[in-house]
């Protein structure tokens, strides 16, 4: 008499991993998700490893997580993933501020993005 199961958010070939509060613009985050996009996996992460952007060690890591999820939770196998969607959010923004020459206050915004990471299982072509 429980409660039913809720319906998946993803295709049954899919699994996703969502990171929220990453502390960097939507407009550099989005540059590192555009340079995984389509890529299979292990590509995606090489690519990852030697960027010199910071945020994309974060990337990597919602990355690993998609991969993990897709071998733990949906029994889909590692080797034939790609990165099918690689999107990009805006978070909160922080406002901050300095004062500046004849009494005037200069703003400094900090935002925070949320990045969503959807893997997909393709069958290899031969």
């Amino acid at each position: 008499m429980g409660k039913e199961k809720n319906p998946r958010r993803v295709a049954d070939n899919e699994a996703m991993a969502k990171l929220r509060m990453l502390r960097t613009s939507p407009q550099k985050l989005n540059l590192v998700a555009a340079m995984i996009r389509g890529k299979k996996v292990d590509q995606a992460l090489t690519d990852l490893a030697f960027s010199k952007k910071r945020i994309s060690e974060d990337v990597r890591k919602c990355l690993q997580s998609a991969i993990a999820n897709a071998e733990n939770n949906h029994d889909l196998d590692v080797d034939e993933l790609i990165v099918a969607e690689a999107y990009v959010g805006k978070n909160l923004v922080m406002k901050r501020g300095r004062p500046r020459a004849r009494g005037r206050f200069g703003k400094i915004m900090k935002p925070f993005s949320e990045l969503t990471i959807k893997v997909r299982q393709v069958e290899e072509q031969a």
